[in-house]
């Protein structure tokens, strides 16, 4: 039976639409707007520029902290890994607004993390930083979970060859464990980056200055009005379509 024939396809199909319309209808008749905004506006620019690089930032810190994180979860048991789990799933349970009130529990001036940061040199809240931190927050759990899934989709007996032949853990990871998993490790980590894009709740407690997109979409919209708010949106949409046709890229070339 073909998809489109199928009684599935049909109960389908009512939430579909619920998905793409909203999305359709702010790209498809502001597209004009959007582009003629990203070509007129400097303060959408540097927005735009400002969020691709803070959730380049949080998709990197991601990857680099949270790769052993995954390796462990999928290869070895441990105390307290419930905990852990549970740990990882929090900030995506987490109201995104109370996301941002517990990062400046931790970092806001206040804190002792913070407040020794900023003794460094270093400003978390009012910053790219901080804005970083936000988007990291809510996006890292995802890489983890992604990276997970890899590790363990990586027969262990490749790993106990490179043992037999001399190879100790850390080559065997390195040169084993990480290359198998690494088309997994790059969808992570670009799943990663679109969430991070997406952010507003954690980034406006934390960050509302300098403004990323979503926070230049939401002060124009209070301030002026919807007209003025939809071309931010609609370029904000564009670009995150920019990740999600580099996942299918990734996933079709397996």
């Amino acid at each position: 039976m073909t998809a489109r024939r199928s009684p599935a396809a049909l109960l389908a199909l009512p939430l579909l639409l619920f998905l793409l319309a909203p999305v359709a209808v702010l790209v498809v008749p502001n597209l004009g707007a959007a582009l003629v905004a990203l070509a007129r506006d400097g303060e959408l620019r540097d927005a735009l520029g400002r969020t691709a690089l803070a959730a380049c930032l949080a998709a990197l810190l991601a990857a680099v902290l949270g790769t052993p994180l995954a390796w462990l979860l999928a290869r070895r048991p441990f105390p307290g890994r419930a905990l852990v789990e549970a740990a990882l799933d929090l900030p995506l349970v987490l109201p995104h607004p109370v996301a941002g009130l517990a990062l400046l529990l931790v970092l806001g001036r206040q804190s002792p993390v913070g407040g020794a940061l900023l003794e460094l040199g270093l400003r978390i809240v009012g910053s790219l930083a901080g804005t970083t931190a936000a988007m990291l927050f809510v996006s890292a759990p995802l890489f983890v979970s992604a990276a997970r899934a890899s590790f363990a989709a990586v027969d262990e007996e490749h790993e106990l060859v490179a043992g037999t032949l001399g190879a100790g853990p850390w080559r065997r990871f390195w040169r084993v464990s990480l290359p198998l998993a690494s088309r997994g490790l790059l969808a992570g980590a670009v799943v990663a980056w679109a969430r991070a894009i997406s952010e507003f709740g954690a980034v406006v407690v934390v960050a509302y200055h300098p403004r990323v997109a979503s926070t230049l979409a939401y002060e124009r919209f209070t301030g002026y009005g919807l007209s003025e708010a939809l071309p931010v949106a609609a370029a904000l949409a564009l670009v995150a379509l920019v990740p999600l046709v580099a996942l299918r890229a990734i996933r079709g070339a397996r």
